[in-house]
């Protein structure tokens, strides 16, 4: 009788951790595994400047000058726009279920997730044929998981409005 509730209670407490890794690490781990395939010699440099091309001249038939350079900015940016979401997708996964919307540890977990992941994407890079590792875009990374955390931030600390009638 005692081993059957005990057993019960045991259950219990393990479907909400499992639905909490599912829930909240799913997305992150998901994310993660993107953004390893984006780090391969088929979202190289050469690569995303062809399909550039093509959605380019699809859109302006007369054509775009200047094409390299909107090709490095539009690499820049993804960079620092798919950090931002993974620093998003993290700050998530720490706070999980908690009613606190911010604590300042959260937000360093979800800092160290995104250097270490940034450093680890550079150094995969660095070992592809057509690409190369750069500190600068661990640097990019890291500032726009940083942002992200500082809007987390911001927005969490906002107090709501109260209508008047």
């Amino acid at each position: 009788m005692i081993n059957r509730r005990m057993a019960q209670s045991v259950a219990a407490i393990e479907t909400p951790l499992t639905t909490k890794i599912f829930k909240y690490w799913l997305p992150v781990l998901f994310m993660l595994g993107v953004m390893y395939y984006f780090s391969t010699d088929v979202f190289s440099g050469e690569n995303t400047r062809g399909a550039l091309d093509w959605i380019l001249h699809k859109l302006w038939p007369a054509g775009v000058t200047h094409l390299t350079q909107l090709n490095f900015a539009v690499r820049k940016t993804m960079h620092f726009l798919e950090y931002a979401l993974l620093a998003a997708l993290a700050y998530r996964a720490f706070r999980a279920d908690s009613a606190v919307k911010w604590r300042l540890r959260w937000a360093f977990y979800t800092f160290a997730l995104i250097v270490s992941w940034a450093l680890l994407d550079e150094f995969h890079q660095a070992h592809t044929h057509k690409r190369g590792g750069s500190i600068y875009d661990s640097m990019i990374d890291s500032a726009g998981g940083l942002t992200m955390l500082v809007v987390i931030a911001w927005v969490s600390r906002r107090r709501p409005r109260v209508r008047e009638k």
